[in-house]
């Protein structure tokens, strides 16, 4: 029996081959309009950088165009990836969402560069250590209170006063983890491309949990896990469609970068040896038929003790993907 938890779409705005940039963007919000028709909860960007296949490298201006263009979801990041920005400039910019798009805008936040050593230095403006984020947080969560000042310094951001933006610590690791445990907020876990040991994350969370920390916004743990997602008629269907994702996955292993490829015939992909190391990083996936996704994402809610799903769908063809949105949206809601 479904949980009814709430579901939600990650999105890294893929460019396909034979697709151009402003195409894959205005797919995004073709995509995000469909998604609040559909009844999701929220939609989330990513920031990715020095990537081919990916237009989500300005997320605040992907978020307040598809705020843009919904009436209901919840339009976030996930996530902003704090080193790369200073922490006023996102209370600036996510601050001023608030005020266009009240009770819509959330803030997910990262560690991570999203990118390679080589780009991260060109927009590295703060610190990535545990310290740092958590000090950086802190500011913010100052900086979107109803008093509006900085905690390290009185200094205001002004459009962010009083719109106390739900922050969410994104994490893939046992840091991530303890860090969202320690600032009382509300963890998202990437378990869509890092599942190893993905229970003990949680556990680690939940017990590291303070919600009485300075920055804490909730007085529980609450837990978003992402899991990847690909529904279509049948399961043969499905996991042909799947094989774009898993040639991503071969690309990043050999430093290929490539717009995102067509499906090919799942054992044409590789050696056997490649096809299994491709299914461990991927492992966490819902893949196949309306019935199979559904006990699959049920599984997994139940295992995870998750609050809410994300899921992340690697598709090809646009047309593969609205219907997948549009399957997914009728086996859960």
């Amino acid at each position: 029996m479904t949980k009814n938890i709430p579901l939600n779409v990650l999105d890294l705005v893929h460019i396909s081959e034979g697709q151009t940039v402003k195409e894959a963007l205005d797919q995004a919000l073709e995509s995000a309009q469909q998604l609040d028709k559909l009844g999701f909860k929220r939609l989330w960007f990513a920031e990715h950088h020095n990537s081919i296949y990916t237009a989500s490298m300005a997320t605040s201006n992907l978020i307040g165009l598809a705020a843009q263009k919904t009436e209901r979801i919840r339009v976030g990041s996930g996530g902003i990836m704090l080193p790369n920005h200073s922490p006023l400039q996102v209370a600036e910019s996510f601050g001023t969402l608030a005020q266009l798009f009240p009770d819509r805008i959330d803030l997910g936040l990262g560690r991570a560069p999203g990118t390679d050593a080589q780009t991260a230095q060109l927009i590295t403006r703060s610190g990535s250590d545990p310290q740092s984020f958590a000090d950086s947080i802190h500011d913010l969560t100052g900086w979107f209170s109803d008093e509006g000042l900085g905690h390290s310094v009185p200094v205001t951001s002004n459009v962010g006063t009083g719109t106390n933006i739900p922050i969410w610590v994104l994490g893939s690791s046992v840091n991530g983890a303890s860090i969202a445990g320690q600032l009382g907020l509300p963890y998202s876990i990437a378990t869509h491309f890092t599942p190893d040991n993905y229970r003990e994350k949680i556990d680690l969370y939940r017990s590291a949990f303070k919600p009485d920390a300075p920055t804490a916004q909730i007085e529980e743990p609450y837990v978003m896990a992402s899991i990847n997602v690909v529904v279509a008629p049948t399961d043969e269907e499905a996991q042909k469609i799947w094989t774009t994702a898993q040639q991503i996955l071969m690309d990043m292993q050999t430093g290929k970068q490539r717009l995102l490829q067509p499906p090919v015939d799942p054992e044409e992909l590789g050696t056997a040896e490649e096809r299994a190391l491709m299914e461990s990083m991927f492992s966490l996936k819902a893949v196949g038929s309306p019935e199979t996704v559904r006990k699959r994402l049920e599984e997994f809610a139940e295992d995870s003790g998750a609050d809410e799903l994300i899921v992340a769908t690697y598709v090809y063809d646009p047309e593969d993907q609205k219907r997948s949105m549009e399957m997914l949206a009728d086996l859960w809601f």
